[in-house]
């Protein structure tokens, strides 16, 4: 899989977003009816807040966390961890 999606096309009619009333081109999917599409800004507007803004985060009273794989400091953690032996920074989690 190459991670990009099939876009869909409404023939190069293009379809109204139901707020906006402009024009929607392309779409990640096929959808079943045009009665309540909206555009990607519109859509993005009225998505609900992602969960990581309300997210508390933990920092070990200012002290952080020593990365078990390249020893760099943790700042912050999205969790209060049980065990610190095997931490690691975001860039070392990513691989």
């Amino acid at each position: 899989m190459d991670g990009e999606r099939t876009m869909h096309d409404n023939n190069g009619q293009g379809w109204v977003c139901v707020d906006c009333g402009g024009k929607i081109d392309k779409l990640p999917f096929e959808p079943r009816d045009d009665s309540n599409l909206k555009c990607f800004d519109c859509h993005k507007k009225s998505a609900p807040a992602h969960r990581r803004d309300d997210r508390q985060m933990y920092d070990n009273d200012g002290q952080g966390w020593p990365c078990a794989e390249c020893g760099g400091n943790i700042d912050k953690l999205p969790f209060e961890p049980r065990d610190t032996s095997n931490l690691k920074c975001r860039d070392c989690f990513r691989k």
